[in-house]
């Protein structure tokens, strides 16, 4: 589909085929034009990171079912917007990442030394 680039530098790598994550919902962290979010971030989610999007009005816990959507919970991978990892990041309770997986477009909202902060393992 694309040649795409994570923040590394390197051939992007699929995030979560289950739950299947991501804007086009192929398992990676893709994005175009239509993405105004920039779902770019390989988020290894946390209930901390989980109640703080909440807070933000982003419930990703509830399920939808009439629209394919599980509920995450804690341990889950998701593709996360980039501003909405940098919020939390500076909030203090940014989940761990998988920078393998995390598209270089998000590098236009998030600083490249705090994710690698958090990366995890792309294990």
């Amino acid at each position: 589909m694309h040649d795409s680039i994570n923040v590394l530098g390197t051939e992007l790598q699929p995030c979560s085929l289950e739950p299947l994550t991501g804007w086009f919902r192929d398992g990676c962290c893709n994005t175009d034009q239509r993405d105004r979010g920039s779902h770019t971030v390989c988020c290894v989610l946390t209930t901390e990171f989980l109640e703080f999007a909440r807070s933000q009005g982003n419930d990703l816990m509830t399920p939808v079912p009439e629209m394919g959507f599980p509920g995450l919970r804690a341990g889950d991978r998701w593709c996360v917007c980039a501003k909405s990892w940098q919020d939390a990041a500076e909030a203090g309770v940014a989940c761990g990442i998988v920078l393998e997986a995390t598209h270089e477009e998000s590098l236009s909202a998030c600083n490249l030394e705090m994710l690698e902060a958090h990366g995890a393992s792309s294990e």
